[in-house]
């Protein structure tokens, strides 16, 4: 019964309930006149806490920082070997271009005759280019520099003289070529 008054109260008051809520910093007003009407005085100041902030950002920082170092680059192979000797990058560089130029007329030479030859001599040439790249990995890394050092003036070598008899090679074809051809009548 109680509960049936309690209901058609509810229903006669349908649609005039206050559902607004308070400004906000309401609350505050309030307790300060509250404080007002007793006597007592507040002081409301707002903590700033910088510390927060200040250490978010110094641990970022830090991780970037320790991040830089450990990912940071290293110097290539070629770096690390004109920091060992100077001498030999000089000497890399001179017989690189001489070896690729060599490579070039080899390459211009390729015909249908050749070709075979060519392919081989270019496989070995990467072959020796890679036994080149692990004698700078053992200078760099502290291997018996004058040893390495000459090991690496014979690879150079090698190569020129590899170059040198397949061009011969190529020319003698080419000869041969142009002597039977003349050879042939018709």
């Amino acid at each position: 019964m109680k509960e049936d008054k309690l209901n058609q109260l509810f229903d006669r008051l349908q649609g005039q309930f206050d559902l607004e809520e308070p400004h906000i910093g309401h609350q505050d007003r309030f307790l300060e006149k509250l404080n007002q009407n007793s006597g007592t005085v507040s002081i409301n100041r707002k903590k700033t806490n910088w510390w927060k902030p200040l250490s978010i950002a110094a641990s970022i920082a830090i991780i970037g920082v320790l991040a830089f170092q450990v990912l940071g680059t290293k110097p290539s192979l070629d770096e690390q070997l004109v920091e060992i000797s100077p001498e030999a990058s000089q000497t890399e560089f001179y017989f690189a271009n001489l070896i690729e130029e060599q490579v070039t007329l080899l390459k211009n030479e390729k015909s249908p005759e050749t070709a075979q030859l060519v392919d081989d001599t270019l496989l070995q040439l990467k072959k020796l280019e890679k036994d080149y790249r692990g004698l700078e990995q053992d200078l760099v890394n502290g291997g018996d520099s004058k040893i390495i050092l000459n090991a690496m003036i014979f690879n150079f070598q090698t190569r020129i003289d590899l170059l040198k008899d397949v061009l011969s090679q190529i020319e003698n074809i080419k000869n041969l070529k142009s002597y039977n051809d003349e050879n042939i009548t018709i």
